[in-house]
């Protein structure tokens, strides 16, 4: 079902940018222009198509992303094609545990010829924040974000700046337990609408991402498809689907299961089903529908619930994890029947 779904939205085509923009005078074109951002990421991101539809899926949803795998397979440069495929002002902060939160928010500083104090923008005020390896900074820096990754502004010196939108945090983090890396809090991983992992290429992948990288960099081939302004314009449709009652109904019933398995010490907040309902008005509005149906929900219950779970102490060596908990959940829970 899965694979049915990726393939509705990423089509493989020679199509340009130029294509794109020329099919956005039709305004029924929105699904194609999507896959054009997709197909477009994919350039630098060879065999990830599910990892770059949930990617964009949370981007036109007004997620926040959360990427966690281990260096190297290509975190930062999906991102990075994001930005490029979306035209989209970004700045990136390397973490470190030296990292401050006014280098994030930004900071005050007296004026001597005016004698007033003067905002100097933080990193995050952009289109696109990339926090690579956040956890690897300290819990001060971290926490510096939450204010932005939920009301779209930062506050310094008593006085609120505004983030300019389309707003979206991709993160990065190296798996818990490598070398200079510590938990995130709850309150902020709980901010994200999606995990996502990556994972090694196969191989005939990186044979293909091996032959494309001879002479360039793989980001040259990310061409633009859209501008801030019209992503904006497609978060307004993704807002503006229908979502049937039944349907939040069945939503909330595969969340708040998760409040009473056996299994879980903690089960997903109620942000959980804002953003599941969120999600699947995007993955509804790719398909082409101002509507969602039970098929949009499933494929994003986990990558959206499951880094919100904490399991209960000593399940980890039982071969338990969040995602087994959810398959589960998904198969008890029973979806309305919406045609």
């Amino acid at each position: 079902m899965e694979t049915n779904v990726v393939d509705a939205a990423v089509v493989h085509s020679d199509q340009s940018g130029d294509v794109a923009k020329a099919g956005r005078k039709d305004p029924n074109n929105d699904v194609v222009v999507g896959r054009q951002v997709l197909n477009s990421v994919a350039n630098a991101i060879v065999g990830k198509d599910t990892v770059i539809l949930r990617t964009f899926l949370a981007m036109l949803a007004r997620g926040h992303i959360l990427i966690e795998d281990i260096p190297g397979v290509g975190k930062t440069t999906l991102a990075l094609a994001f930005s490029k495929a979306l035209t989209l002002d970004y700045n990136r902060v390397q973490f470190t545990p030296d990292i401050m939160p006014s280098d994030i928010t930004g900071y005050s500083i007296l004026d001597k010829d005016t004698g007033r104090m003067e905002y100097t923008p933080g990193a995050v005020l952009c289109n696109m924040f990339l926090a690579d390896e956040l956890n690897r900074a300290n819990s001060r820096t971290q926490s510096a974000l939450l204010e932005a990754m939920e009301e779209g502004q930062v506050t310094v010196d008593g006085v609120s700046y505004t983030i300019p939108q389309p707003f979206m945090v991709i993160a990065t983090q190296n798996p818990v337990g490598a070398a200079g890396t510590q938990l995130l809090p709850d309150s902020q991983v709980d901010r994200f609408m999606v995990r996502l992992a990556l994972g090694y290429p196969c191989e005939t992948n990186e044979l293909t991402m091996l032959i494309r990288k001879q002479g360039k960099n793989l980001l040259d081939l990310v061409k633009p498809v859209l501008t801030s302004q019209e992503l904006e314009e497609m978060r307004d449709k993704v807002d503006k689907v229908h979502v049937e009652k039944s349907l939040m109904r069945y939503i909330v019933s595969l969340v708040v299961a998760t409040r009473s398995h056996p299994d879980l010490l903690l089960g997903a907040s109620p942000r959980a089903s804002i953003a599941l309902t969120s999600i699947s008005k995007a993955m509804a509005f790719l398909q082409g529908r101002d509507y969602v149906l039970p098929k949009d929900i499933k494929p994003l219950f986990i990558d959206t619930v499951a880094h919100r779970l904490i399991l209960r102490p000593g399940l980890e060596n039982e071969n338990t994890t969040a995602e087994s908990i959810l398959e589960e959940i998904l198969k008890s829970v029973e979806a309305p029947g919406i045609s």
